[in-house]
């Protein structure tokens, strides 16, 4: 009797972040499947950033992304309504800063 061959694993999924360019923040561009960071990265690079408009990329595990539920909005942020020291109303931004 032959033993059946074991089940393989299955491929981490990683999320893609991408920066276009300095000062901007890192966007939520995709997923891809790679077995470790490095080839994640890799991935992403050839599936994101074809055209060159990439600046920076992050990969995250999936898995280790922990989100909050939509339905919990009103307990999560309504403490901040009333710290109007963290709402940015206090200050001007510089007119250099043009993409603020």
């Amino acid at each position: 009797m032959t033993a059946s061959p074991a089940p393989e694993a299955p491929i981490p999924l990683w999320e893609v972040f991408l920066r276009a360019r300095n000062g901007l923040a890192h966007k939520h561009v995709g997923s891809v499947h790679a077995v470790d960071a490095t080839l994640a990265l890799q991935a992403a690079r050839d599936v994101y950033t074809r055209r060159g408009e990439g600046l920076s990329i992050w990969v995250v595990p999936s898995a280790a992304i922990v989100a909050s539920d939509p339905a919990d909005k009103e307990t999560l942020f309504e403490p901040t309504g009333s710290k109007i020291y963290r709402h940015p109303t206090f200050y001007e931004v510089p007119d250099d800063v043009g993409h603020m």
